[in-house]
């Protein structure tokens, strides 16, 4: 069996139990969602939602106004509005429901994946998930998880249907005008993904005439359609599918965050990144326009997360048991930039 087929084997074998569906687990509600994927709760029942839970803090009169949008510059576009631990409308609308939904990835390795062996989902954006809702809703918190691909993640909280998106969602100004973000938690770059035999450099000229995947309505499909380099692009729903295609022989190399090619990588190991990371990525968590105390709530629990950098901080010690392996030399998180 040669290295690709091996590699081929090793991902089917991390994917077995997405495909056959929602591993039962005690202490842990399971709900099909057609529309977005799987969800997983966590912890006590919830109750119901209520509509009138929108104004539990604030009265009409008293409802703070959002404020004045800023102009969004590339160079600022990770700036969120500065923290809070005060209730608004949306911060008591979970509250209502008991339970937080989060749209997360449920097959990128280190990230948020599927644990084969445990059924249960893991990684570096499911760490920071339930933190989020421990802070929101007390340490016993529920936590539903929804599987929103690339491409639904901006409708999933437009339609409400997840109360923010936890999955390595790159902070730009084209998303900011449909979705409001958090403060930046992790900093990553475009890379080329490609074969370790592969003729292909970089992302330059040695991409012409070749295959080159990339998921839909990611920051990697963007910078295709600005320079293709000469190459045919192909889009998948999801990041993982073009490793699949890379595997079969059915793409030449992939377009992608280097975090995500980085844990690529660690599941195939006849594949490497090639060149160097070519953008500045801040990846965000994504909430609902209107949730404006929603988003200074996060940028609290991001503020506690990050901590002083130090090694007992929580974000270095997600950082040790999830992506040093696969992304070593990094010495904190990205410090937070506000817009007020």
């Amino acid at each position: 069996m040669n290295g690709r087929a091996r590699g081929l084997r090793n991902l089917r074998a991390v994917l077995a139990p997405v495909a056959a569906g929602m591993c039962v687990m005690a202490a842990a509600a399971a709900v099909l969602v057609p529309a977005l994927g799987r969800a997983e709760g966590h912890g006590r029942p919830g109750g119901a939602s209520s509509p009138s839970a929108t104004h539990r803090a604030y009265g009409p009169d008293s409802a703070p106004a959002a404020p004045a949008a800023a102009a969004c510059t590339p160079e600022h576009a990770a700036a969120s509005l500065r923290p809070s631990s005060d209730e608004g409308p949306a911060v008591a609308r979970i509250k209502e429901k008991g339970q937080l939904v989060v749209g997360v990835d449920q097959n990128t390795y280190r990230w948020g994946y599927r644990n084969p062996a445990t059924g249960k989902l893991e990684g570096f954006d499911i760490d920071l998930a339930r933190a989020i809702a421990a802070d929101i809703l007390g340490p016993d918190a529920k936590v539903v998880f929804k599987a929103v691909p690339t491409n639904q993640r901006i409708p999933a909280l437009q339609k409400r249907a997840v109360d923010m998106v936890v999955r390595t969602m790159t902070i730009n100004c084209a998303r900011k005008r449909q979705v409001a973000f958090s403060t930046s938690y992790f900093q990553a770059g475009q890379q080329v993904l490609a074969p370790k035999t592969s003729t292909v450099k970089a992302f330059d000229g040695s991409l012409r005439g070749k295959r080159v995947c990339t998921a839909a309505g990611s920051t990697g499909e963007s910078e295709l359609a600005a320079q293709r380099h000469g190459a045919r692009v192909l889009t998948v729903p999801n990041q993982l599918d073009c490793l699949v295609r890379l595997q079969l022989g059915q793409a030449d190399a992939v377009v992608t965050d280097n975090a995500l090619a980085a844990a690529q990588a660690a599941q195939d190991p006849t594949v490497e990144l090639k060149g160097k990371p070519f953008t500045d990525e801040s990846y965000g968590v994504a909430m609902n326009k209107d949730d404006t105390d929603l988003v200074r709530r996060v940028n609290k629990v991001l503020d506690d997360y990050r901590g002083d950098g130090s090694p007992g901080s929580p974000w270095m010690r997600a950082y040790r048991t999830w992506l040093r392996a696969d992304m070593p030399g990094i010495s904190g998180p990205p410090s937070p930039e506000y817009s007020d």
